[in-house]
């Protein structure tokens, strides 16, 4: 009696076990993890690998999106893990266990190429202008100086009017704007040029501006330096994230920051991430279009194998499309309309744009202006 009774618990206990091994594989006898979609099959996805690098602070909302972290999991095998970093600084900081870098511009990779030699793999990932931001006040100033051009909702801003202002000491009093005592001058607040990228687009547009629209060449910054280093001189502090400068915008308000450069990209992400805050300030907040501007073109640079993958993974079809819809990023060809957003004033299309510098003559700049 007794073995019958020990045969019984033993049974009971491998039948356990078995039962246990069943529900853990979801009847696939096999462990791993597994997805389940309602009226689909189960199938098993492999362990994620984790990848980690460095990003510029605009792309952070992009990187922690659930949906784009979810299809990068599940399509492509990735947990993506990142440092905030500006364009420039992230190309001489640390790369030991980093697997990818996400700056801001192509001037960034022909700055690691400089310094480390040619990556596993580069491409441009995703679109922004360069744009300035300001508050109604101060454009209602402009229009009545004669620099603001509009076409329906989109503002343009004549950037050579715009220079000369700051270049001839404007005060905001002289153009009827006395209430912004605490920043005398017209100025626009920028990111640090010889860090991050933001500014240093800022930079490259104001040398085109200087050299009176053509592309500024090593021959002629001899000429220019001096007048870009008077323009960024009179700013003091400055921010190394564009993605700090643009929330330090938002938050203190025309008397400290009376006109920003930033990425297109920040209003709509910010539109999208935060709609009931958008609603209190899209009747104040305004984005100018400088004419002409310049692209900021966000390229991955993988450093291995898994930066590989993940640039693989950006490109997906669907990610690309979040990219826009929720993130401000353009992504089709320059120029090209991405379609609607619900943010006012977005232009359908950029079509007045410098050309960018090359990297020996903003090598220079940065330099110069360190």
């Amino acid at each position: 009696m007794k073995k019958k009774i020990i045969g019984l618990i033993l049974l009971v206990c491998v039948m356990g076990v078995i039962g246990g091994i069943y529900l853990l594989t979801g009847g696939t006898g096999e462990l791993g993890e597994e997805k389940r979609t309602e009226g689909q099959q189960v199938t098993k996805t492999k362990p994620a690998t984790q990848v980690s690098g460095y990003i510029g602070g605009e792309k952070v909302g992009f990187l922690e999106d659930e949906e784009v972290l979810e299809i990068l999991r599940n399509e492509y095998g990735l947990d993506v893990d990142y440092s905030k970093a500006g364009s420039l600084d992230m190309m001489t900081a640390d790369l030991s266990g980093r697997n990818y870098l996400f700056p801001s511009s192509s001037i960034a990779l022909e700055y690691y190429e400089e310094l480390h030699g040619s990556p596993k793999q580069s491409e441009i990932i995703l679109n922004t202008p360069i744009v300035l931001y300001t508050h109604k006040i101060v454009l209602d100033a402009f229009e009545q100086q004669g620099l603001i051009t509009k076409d329906g909702e989109v503002n343009y801003i004549d950037m050579n009017q715009l220079v000369a202002m700051i270049q001839n000491d404007t005060k905001w009093a002289d153009i009827g704007v006395p209430e912004l005592y605490g920043s005398v001058y017209v100025t626009v607040s920028t990111t640090d040029p010889t860090k991050s990228n933001s500014g240093n687009m800022f930079a490259a547009l104001l040398a085109d501006v200087l050299n009176g629209g053509q592309t500024l060449t090593p021959e002629g910054v001899g000429e220019i330096l001096p007048q870009l280093q008077t323009i960024f001189g009179k700013l003091g502090y400055m921010e190394t994230s564009s993605a700090d400068l643009f929330d330090q915008f938002l938050r203190m308000g025309v008397g400290a920051t009376p006109v920003a450069a930033g990425y297109e990209s920040q209003i709509i992400e910010y539109a999208q991430m935060n709609p009931e805050a958008y609603e209190k300030i899209k009747d104040d907040v305004v984005i100018l279009y400088p004419a002409p501007t310049v692209w900021s073109a966000h390229v991955l640079i993988a450093i291995d194998e898994s930066g590989q993958t993940l640039l693989k993974g950006l490109q997906d079809e669907t990610v690309q499309e979040l990219a826009w819809k929720k993130h401000g990023f353009r992504t089709g060809s320059a120029g090209t309309s991405q379609g609607e957003t619900e943010v006012t004033g977005i232009a359908d299309s950029i079509t007045q744009v410098a050309q960018v510098p090359s990297y020996e003559v903003m090598r220079q700049i940065i330099e110069g202006l360190q």
